[in-house]
């Protein structure tokens, strides 16, 4: 008779394998997920089924943090402007707590995103464009999500090819003075045909 699933040993062993790679980088071989969990490979297989799923499941794991994380961070908070909320998000994506899911993702080598998570590109852009749209229709501007996702994004590539940080911040806060400045908004015009 086999041994039962245990879920509890399963998610600890996820959570150390996605706070190393968070760390480190998504990993070609079990060895670093065995050294940080204090396991085996056998075990992580047994737990996992294959060295792809568990990896997959690493992934997930990861993205899951940062979303819990930076949806936090781009939720409306009544009585705040929300690009007093952008600001203080981009600190924070930018800062320490960004960093290793910066660093992570973008390390990424494009053929194993298609191999492990073959939607991850797409769906890592597009999930964003909720709390945006929610966020900026408090001033009136629910259509710039993509424009404000596309600057965030643009300058995130910036930050992590130059490493120029007074450069990329000073860039993203001459961007919210723009959207602070923008002539009426979403509710002052008519809707598109």
């Amino acid at each position: 008779m086999g041994r039962r699933p245990q879920p509890d040993i399963k998610d600890r062993l996820l959570d150390a394998c996605a706070d190393h790679a968070l760390a480190h980088g998504l990993p070609d071989r079990l060895e670093p997920l065995v050294t940080a969990t204090g396991t085996s490979a056998r075990m992580l297989i047994y737990h996992f089924g294959t060295r792809d799923a568990l990896l997959r499941a690493v992934l997930g794991r990861a993205r899951q943090r940062q979303l819990d994380t930076f949806g936090d961070l781009l939720r409306v908070r009544p009585g705040e402007p929300y690009t007093v909320t952008l600001d203080r998000a981009w600190t924070s994506i930018t800062g320490s707590d960004g960093r290793p899911y910066l660093r992570m993702f973008s390390q990424l080598h494009p053929s194993a995103v298609r191999q492990l998570w073959p939607d991850f590109r797409r769906t890592a852009t597009t999930d964003w464009l909720g709390p945006l749209e929610d966020g900026l229709r408090t001033i009136g501007r629910p259509g710039l999500a993509t424009l404000v996702l596309a600057v965030i994004r643009g300058l995130l590539m910036d930050l992590d090819a130059t490493g120029d940080t007074a450069r990329t911040d000073r860039a993203f806060r001459d961007f919210l003075a723009t959207l602070e400045h923008l002539p009426g908004g979403d509710r002052a015009r008519p809707a598109p045909p």
